[in-house]
């Protein structure tokens, strides 16, 4: 496995992260021992990197996978609070459930423009006084938008981008692929750390994910890429094409399956608060039940998190 500096955070880390999501309550909802025995494969094949967030639920997990592990793990994490009291208490939280004094970066979550981080300036101040504390390591924020990436790229207080990036543009809501990764190489030639997401598109290019993930690795600017994974299987045809080797074909057969799908369940109120919250834009109620724009949909089921019968979920 690959290691490089994250910007100018001092942070060593594997070009392959761990996307956290996908093992969580959000998505897969694997069983608290079955989670984290699929990070600690990944430690073992040696990424050292792992990404999360307090929406995603899964804490419990990187705290379980964590113990007896030697190399130095580093854990990402997220907030949407926009207040310095609330960022303290989603730091803290984050520290107390992951069983740590620190955490070693702290990102605001999904910005989606200039004006949102402005709306989180108190926020990313409670985060630099938690730098200066030793608290975190790094501060960072979380987009889709290549505006926020520009305007973060300014911003000394921020350390670390994370956006959205992918070979087909998929989920980027300003504008191209090419357009984002201009805006990655200025906040690199900024010294910001830049880790990217979504790299499959959320399981839409996974017919083509040899290529999606030779295309991303090729990209200058981008030193590390969080992808999910669910199963030990996927954990090694990543490893392997992160590290350089060329899987085996049934593992490619085994993981590459067909595209993943938001699922509404029956008994859907029709509420609306998965489309107020769809960062996408993706979910609108029809004839009182909430319906997915696939054109839009990142897969990412933050959704779920927002529905009060519990009947969003990916498969």
């Amino acid at each position: 496995m690959d290691y490089r500096l994250l910007g100018r955070t001092g942070l060593s880390v594997s070009r392959l992260c761990f996307g956290g999501l996908t093992i969580g309550p959000l998505q897969s909802k694997r069983p608290l021992a079955e989670g984290a025995a699929v990070i600690r494969s990944a430690f073992a094949a040696g990424v050292n990197f792992i990404d999360t967030a307090e929406l995603y639920g899964t804490y419990p997990y990187i705290r379980k996978a964590i113990p007896g592990i030697k190399q130095d793990i580093i854990i990402s994490s997220k907030s949407y609070a926009y207040t310095y009291e609330d960022m303290r208490k989603s730091v803290e939280n984050a520290c107390r459930e992951i069983g740590r004094d620190y955490i070693d970066i702290f990102m605001l979550h999904e910005q989606s423009s200039r004006m949102t981080l402005k709306g989180h300036a108190d926020a990313l101040r409670y985060l630099s006084d938690a730098k200066q504390q030793g608290i975190i390591r790094a501060t960072g924020v979380s987009t889709h938008t290549i505006d926020v990436v520009r305007a973060a790229a300014l911003i000394e207080e921020i350390d670390v981008i994370h956006p959205i990036i992918n070979i087909k543009g998929i989920g980027i809501t300003d504008g191209t692929a090419e357009e984002m990764l201009e805006a990655i190489r200025f906040a690199a030639e900024c010294g910001k750390g830049i880790y990217s997401m979504k790299a499959l598109g959320g399981g839409h290019l996974n017919g083509m994910a040899a290529q999606a993930f030779a295309w991303i690795l090729a990209q200058t600017g981008i030193t590390s890429i969080a992808v999910g994974m669910q199963t030990i299987d996927e954990v090694l045809l990543n490893t392997a094409i992160f590290s350089g080797k060329t899987p085996d074909n049934g593992l490619w057969d085994k993981v590459i399956t067909a595209p993943r799908k938001l699922l509404v369940e029956e008994w859907c109120a029709g509420c609306g608060q998965c489309a107020i919250h769809c960062p996408m834009g993706a979910i609108t109620v029809v004839d009182g039940k909430a319906a997915a724009n696939y054109d839009k949909c990142v897969l990412c089921g933050y959704c779920g998190a927002y529905c009060p019968e519990f009947c969003l979920k990916i498969i």
